[in-house]
């Protein structure tokens, strides 16, 4: 480790405000476990009304000189946080696998990625372009620019500690807005790390505030309600996006809501074999499954499901189950037991139903959230896990004849986030991505999230998009001036 190394017999777990810690009302705590020996890690500030004021009073205040400031002055702060949170990678990693879980490969693509949304939105912090141009009736001049929206809340999910947070401020900041962050109970202490980092990197104190909380509902509807709040930025699972867009109702909040996921993989029968294994244990294991973008229903052409099974299980057999602090481990805890057990009863279930396990499926004992890696095959349509997100090591595979059953098949859900596609023939694979009724498609590809591009899905899978351009601008709002000389 650096000099700079994060201290972990001193983990950071108070609350974060105006630039300093600081202990909750009433001095309420809960503990953080580590999720692969079940042991205490930490017992974390939860937040109250009182904390959530102080909050927003604290970034109320800075955003008034960041919001002022020339573009070029936030851009050089994010592109400083990016080198220290580069300089630190391993450090933010090894934290990510102690709340989390997930082995350290996974960590480290984690915080890596997590990073570079800040050297992202540092560019794009100089790019929000307006426009001026000559009314064509009125004879006017259309002037159009975009301006901070307002105050940000920021709610984030448990399996990407650092990079859902850094999703989100990155963006917010370049966009010189103040934010409020209320990480997952599950994994606060990450996104508690970075914040003397940011301070390191000169952002403003007040202007990031880290509010963990078990009272989750209490406190993020309070602070949707507070009428200096004009943006709420939420990941997570659909029912509760759906209940926070009816809070950001009342005050007509601007919402970007990335929510759940039930991601088709579909494999033709001309599919390059190799690049199909390859990009489905991508799309299927990466963060051990627990990603709304994971491939939950994999459609194979029945011509080569047989191979691709075979193959498919000799891979899905190799990967080795552990503590993922051990840089061997594949396969890491879940994040708790309720996950585990969800997990578990979704196999269950489509055993029950006709489907064959050919690896895996069965929970070990002994201490930790272990699930390992697991194949099924012959999975039936009316399986729990064709319907909703299984969200852990299980590659449910089905068969299929023709391309427009596919199709239909797959887009067959309230989800709309992300699809795979495996073809050797362009033309074919385009003319499927074209009909995927999908925000994002990954076409020989298992992994589609990149800072650059614009993350985001249709239908009950969202509203708005991270990363790209287009993530700046959610935390904007437009203005046009009508001009006349």
């Amino acid at each position: 480790m650096t000099d700079q190394s994060l201290n972990f017999d001193a983990l950071p777990s108070d609350l974060w405000i105006d630039g300093g810690w600081r202990p909750a009302t009433g001095d309420q705590r809960f503990d953080v476990l580590n999720p692969a020996t079940e042991e205490v890690l930490a017992s974390v500030a939860s937040a109250d009304i009182a904390d959530a004021d102080a909050a927003l009073d604290a970034a109320e205040k800075a955003m008034a000189d960041w919001a002022a400031r020339k573009p070029r002055e936030r851009s050089e702060i994010l592109r400083k946080a990016w080198e220290l949170m580069t300089a630190r990678l391993p450090d933010f990693a090894r934290l990510i696998t102690l709340e989390n879980g997930k082995g350290h490969t996974d960590a480290m693509g984690e915080a890596t990625y997590a990073a570079e949304f800040f050297r992202w939105f540092a560019e794009e912090a100089v790019r929000a372009d307006g426009l001026l141009t000559h009314a064509p009736a009125s004879g006017a001049r259309i002037m159009v620019q975009h301006k901070p929206a307002g105050l940000a809340v920021l709610v984030t999910p448990w399996n990407y500690p650092a990079a859902m947070g850094t999703r989100k401020i990155a963006p917010a900041l370049a966009a010189g807005c103040g934010v409020i962050i209320k990480p997952a109970s599950e994994t606060p202490l990450t996104m508690l790390a970075l914040m003397p980092l940011l301070e390191e990197a000169g952002v403003p104190k007040g202007l990031v505030n880290v509010l963990p909380s078990r009272r989750t509902g209490k406190l993020v509807d309070h602070m949707l309600h507070d009428p200096r709040v004009r943006v709420v930025s939420f990941t997570g699972s659909t029912g509760v996006g759906r209940t926070l867009l009816k809070s950001a109702a009342d005050q007509v909040l601007k919402p970007a809501m990335e929510l759940g996921g039930n991601a088709p993989c579909i494999v033709f029968d001309d599919a390059d074999m190799d690049t199909a294994i390859e990009g489905t244990m991508l799309a299927k294991m990466r963060n051990l499954g627990e990603a709304c973008t994971a491939a939950n229903r994999i459609y194979v052409h029945e011509s080569v499901a047989e191979e691709f099974t075979k193959r498919l299980t000799e891979r899905m057999s190799a990967l080795k189950m552990g503590d993922g602090t051990d840089p061997s481990v594949d396969v890491g805890p879940l994040v708790n037991a309720d996950t585990r057990d969800k997990v578990a009863a979704f196999v269950e279930d489509a055993v029950k139903r006709g489907a064959k396990i050919q690896c895996g499926g069965k929970v070990p004992e002994g201490k930790g959230f272990f699930y390992p890696a697991t194949v099924i095959s012959n999975v039936p349509e009316d399986a729990e896990c064709v319907a909703d997100e299984i969200f852990g090591p299980v590659a449910a595979i089905q068969t299929f004849k023709d391309q427009d059953e596919v199709i239909r098949r797959a887009n067959d859900t309230e989800y709309g986030l992300v699809a795979y596609v495996f073809t050797e023939n362009m033309k074919r694979g385009l003319q499927v991505c074209e009909r995927l009724d999908y925000g994002m498609v990954g076409l020989n590809r298992g992994l589609v999230s990149d800072p650059a591009a614009p993350f985001g899905g249709t239908k009950q899978s969202g509203l708005g998009r991270e990363g790209g351009h287009e993530g700046m601008l959610e935390f904007m709002e437009t203005q046009y001036i009508s001009a006349a000389w």
